[in-house]
């Protein structure tokens, strides 16, 4: 079989994902070719217009990854990467993988650590996933302490592997509600990206109904069952003018502002994401 033009694999690979119904086959089609070929996106687009070739071994190769993401399986699980702000992720099945949104959503946290007084200012991460957030953090904001926890065995190992070595980073396999307890008072920055779909709702991409694990999810019958455990928490966790800050859904942040307030929290507000949807919500503790 002849070398056939990487042009037409990739618009034949972009073409059989759009019947699929993925959102960007373009992107995914150069984005695959690309993990074939040891080469980034840019390059692929390069080689492209230039004409290149792609040796048969490479297209077929190439041909078994467009059939996994036809599936729907996320383009993340076939490269076993995630891009989140400065970081490359590995992430897999187990471990959810980290969205776009939460760059922003992080970016609350790093703000307050720079702008904390302590010169070893302490931020903790409940649920950390694959360590995304965490890593942020700890990275983002060197010279702070940062301190995640896991409780789920099959995320744990990919929040190990990602923050293995990051000396300003303690990660533990622990339940959110209890982890950390010789740390309360301390905190300057409780951040989390709990589970907050409600039980009932189904959700529409089949990257996630099928993919990501349902811990990572589901927060019971209204999505805030965990939410209201952070509250507790955080409380305790943090230092007098602390801040919390917690991802949501785009229609919880009213109910989230009242479980905060009741709870004690001080200037809870919601604030949106790049495309204008309620996002993130933030307090301080008295």
């Amino acid at each position: 079989m002849p070398d056939i033009s990487l042009a037409s694999a990739v618009h034949a690979a972009a073409r059989r994902l759009a019947e699929a119904g993925v959102s960007d086959p373009l992107v995914d089609a150069e984005l695959l070719a690309g993990h074939i070929l040891g080469a980034r996106r840019g390059e692929v687009q390069a080689a492209v217009i230039r004409g290149d070739v792609i040796p048969d071994d490479a297209a077929v190769a190439f041909d078994a990854l467009v059939t996994r993401r036809s599936a729907r399986e996320p383009l993340q699980h076939i490269t076993g990467t995630a891009p989140f702000r400065h970081l490359e992720l590995a992430v897999g099945p187990g471990v959810f993988v980290p969205r776009p949104e939460t760059e922003t959503v992080v970016q609350y946290a790093i703000d307050a650590l720079l702008g904390s007084a302590s010169p070893e200012p302490i931020g903790v991460d409940l649920g950390t996933g694959s360590g995304a957030i965490a890593l942020a953090m700890a990275t983002e904001v060197p010279h702070s302490r940062i301190f995640a926890t896991e409780l789920s065995a099959d995320a744990y190992p990919w929040a190990a592997r990602n923050t293995a070595g990051v000396d300003n980073l303690t990660l533990v396999n622990e339940d959110l509600a209890h982890a950390f307890g010789d740390l309360d008072g301390t905190a300057s920055v409780v951040i989390s990206n709990p589970p907050y779909v409600p039980d009932a709702a189904v959700p529409r991409d089949p990257e996630v109904r099928l993919f990501d694990p349902s811990m990572a999810l589901y927060g019971g019958e209204d999505g805030l069952d965990i939410v209201r455990v952070l509250s507790v928490r955080a409380l305790e966790l943090l230092h007098p003018g602390g801040l919390l800050v917690i991802e949501h859904g785009e229609l919880q942040g009213e109910e989230i502002r009242s479980i905060l307030t009741r709870d004690g929290w001080r200037a809870a507000a919601t604030h949106r994401d790049l495309t204008l949807r309620d996002r993130a919500t933030t307090a301080l503790r008295p």
